[in-house]
């Protein structure tokens, strides 16, 4: 099978949130910095955040790169900025949405993307463990939506979770609870916030960025992908097209909710009672 590597800018629609703001935390890689794409491609003003600097600006520079010269044929992207944040610093989060706001003058739309992780299980894990992760992955959400809100008039938050938050692997403690939190913290948020705010949360399943690979033994990555009903695993740019649509008027009804985007992993019950859909799709 052909593996696609599409880009988040790939299905973009064109002029969605011209006009718009968006913050996309944690988005100097992966999954952050392809939504950061893709909600630029549509004509949003984008403010990239993370901790390194040097990451930042390069992913400022390709989301640039997207801006058409007079004679090209598509729709205009909007401005990029980069503004270092550590999500674990609450100054640092109120200092990300004053920034954007400064330089653009509104703030309508907040992925909450920053995320980290450790190996620990349940028994094994530290304070340290619990507190790198809690403030990272939840604390900061929480933060970050509250300041969003001081600045939206019928704006936008879109927390990316994962489907850890369903069912869960060994060695994976906090950051497993933390997502389950997260899906229960978009609902409080979506609730509190309403009608001046919606609030969703995106699910993403396996997705193919460094630290996938890196977990991956030679050979385990084509296997991970036969057992997902679309034979393969997502790509950043499927996880974008997920929040772009949350974060969209096409989603002007839909608050508090949670969208799977894993593959079809979640309607699996058995692995061993599935055909290899990779095979299968060879075939057709």
């Amino acid at each position: 099978m052909t593996r696609r590597h599409e880009s988040p800018t790939d299905h973009a629609v064109p002029r969605r949130f011209a006009g718009k703001t968006a913050i996309v935390t944690g988005s100097t890689r992966g999954i952050g910095a392809g939504i950061a794409e893709r909600l630029a491609a549509e004509g949003a003003n984008v403010v990239v955040s993370g901790r390194t600097v040097e990451a930042g600006e390069a992913v400022v520079d390709r989301i640039a790169d997207l801006s058409p010269d007079e004679s090209a044929d598509r729709a205009p992207a909007g401005d990029v900025t980069f503004v270092r944040a550590d999500m674990r610093d609450p100054d640092d989060v109120a200092a990300l949405a004053e920034a954007a706001v400064e330089e653009y003058g509104s703030l309508d739309v907040l992925v909450n993307n920053a995320g980290v992780q450790t190996e620990t299980a349940a028994d094994k894990a530290t304070l340290d463990d619990w507190a790198f992760v809690v403030e990272t992955d939840f604390r900061a959400y929480w933060l970050a939506a509250r300041e969003a809100l001081d600045h939206m008039d019928r704006g936008t938050i879109v927390n990316v979770s994962s489907n850890h938050a369903y069912a869960t692997m060994p060695a994976h403690f906090p950051y497993n609870a933390v997502k389950a939190g997260i899906n229960g913290m978009t609902r409080s948020l979506a609730v509190d916030f309403g009608p001046r705010v919606r609030v969703n949360t995106v699910v993403p399943g396996w997705v193919e960025i460094e630290r996938t690979r890196d977990e991956l033994p030679e050979g385990r990555f084509e296997e991970v992908e036969s057992i997902h009903p679309t034979g393969r695993i997502g790509t950043p740019a499927d996880v974008a097209g997920a929040v772009s649509f949350l974060a969209s008027e096409d989603a002007a009804f839909v608050t508090g909710a949670a969208l799977l985007v894993d593959g079809g992993r979640g309607a699996v019950m058995q692995d061993d009672t599935l055909p290899d859909y990779r095979a299968r799709e060879r075939s057709e």
